[in-house]
């Protein structure tokens, strides 16, 4: 492991049973794909597209619906229908999908997935509305390794619950790998523990926040990580 991978922000003891796994930026390196959708989605309002997108960059792991309500409300100032919200959504969707498809993995994510499905129960929890990520997962020849996969309208929160509550493993034991403080939030409402990715070259997304048990800049040391704690 890298000297960043072996930063630890918590010391923690417990065994690792069960892993909760982001999907942009932490299985595919698909974040900049998302980041180009939300630039040509509003290139109908200029004058606002970099705000728009910096909104986009600081709220990573939050769905494009609160982020479409966000907008319209604070940004573009102006009424937000739900059938404007849907097919905000749909475009969003044909603007991105076959980019994410062709993204490469994050270095290490397929490796550990593969070598761990077996011997540890794992899921995806995502932002992008479930349907379209499972489409994704399955496009990408991954659904079989993961006990479920889930995404919005669930908030993050409520999904790890549904986790905790079916596997009835312990919240100690229980991991969720994210790349955005919302991730990180999700997992200090539920109690679990949080390993954050930050991709060399970004800013440290998770420097100064609390709960974080360690920071990798890639995947590639996750499975020596959690052999440690099994």
């Amino acid at each position: 492991m890298s000297e960043k991978q072996n930063v630890r922000k918590e010391e923690r003891a417990d065994k690792v049973r069960l892993v909760i796994l982001d999907f942009d930026g932490v299985i595919l390196e698909s974040v900049s794909a998302k980041t180009d959708a939300f630039r040509a989605l509003f290139s109908f309002c200029p004058e606002h597209v970099r705000e728009i997108v910096k909104f986009h960059r600081q709220n990573g792991g939050m769905s494009r619906f609160d982020k479409f309500d966000y907008i319209y409300k604070n940004i573009l100032k102006v009424p937000l229908t739900d059938p404007k919200k849907q097919d905000l959504s749909e475009k969003f969707s044909n603007l991105v999908f076959e980019k994410i498809i062709s993204s490469p993995f994050v270095p290490g994510a397929f490796e550990f997935i593969w070598e761990f499905h077996r011997s540890i129960p794992l899921y995806i929890v995502s932002a992008t509305p479930e349907n379209e990520l499972a489409r994704i997962v399955s496009q990408r020849g991954l659904t079989p390794y993961f006990c479920r996969i889930y995404g919005s309208p669930r908030k993050k929160r409520d999904c790890i619950k549904d986790i905790i509550a079916q596997s009835g493993i312990p919240c100690s034991e229980i991991v969720f790998v994210g790349d955005a403080k919302n991730d990180l939030d999700a997992a200090v409402e539920t109690n679990i523990r949080f390993i954050g990715r930050e991709k060399h070259g970004d800013k440290e997304v998770f420097s100064q926040c609390r709960g974080v048990e360690c920071i990798i800049p890639d995947l590639t040391g996750l499975k020596k990580y959690i052999e440690e704690k099994t």
